[in-house]
């Protein structure tokens, strides 16, 4: 059982940056990222990051805007958003998976409680 901890988040204008972190404890996991949620719609992957050679993967929309980093001793991934949207906002969960494909679009088990990222214009 793989457990994570999220923090950071809050309010911001169009154009600001903010810092998601996330930690996990017991288990394993070879995978590790960010998904966000709008009310309404589904749940969608935002960046994600292998356990432990750091391949990346985003969604085509936060490319050129956001980067996740990870340090792997601390089992921790960082989310750095810039030149953040009002579409941008939502709820983010920090999520993990133990084997297979390391990919925005690939199903996840574990789940953080998530926090909430408002971008306003």
């Amino acid at each position: 059982q793989v457990h994570l901890l999220e923090s950071g988040g809050g309010s911001v204008q169009a154009g600001g940056s903010l810092t998601l972190s996330c930690v996990a404890s017991g288990g394993t996991h070879r995978c590790m990222g960010w998904f966000r949620q709008v009310p309404g719609k589904e749940r969608e992957g935002v960046a994600v990051i292998s356990h432990p050679f750091g391949t990346k993967d985003y969604d085509p929309k936060v490319t050129d805007r956001f980067t996740i980093s990870q340090d792997v001793a601390k089992r921790t991934v960082t989310l750095q958003m810039n030149n953040l949207k009002p579409e941008d906002t939502g709820v983010y969960y920090c999520a993990a998976r133990h084997s297979g494909v390391c990919s925005v679009s690939a199903d996840f088990s574990y789940w953080g409680q998530g926090t909430q990222v408002t971008v306003s214009s």
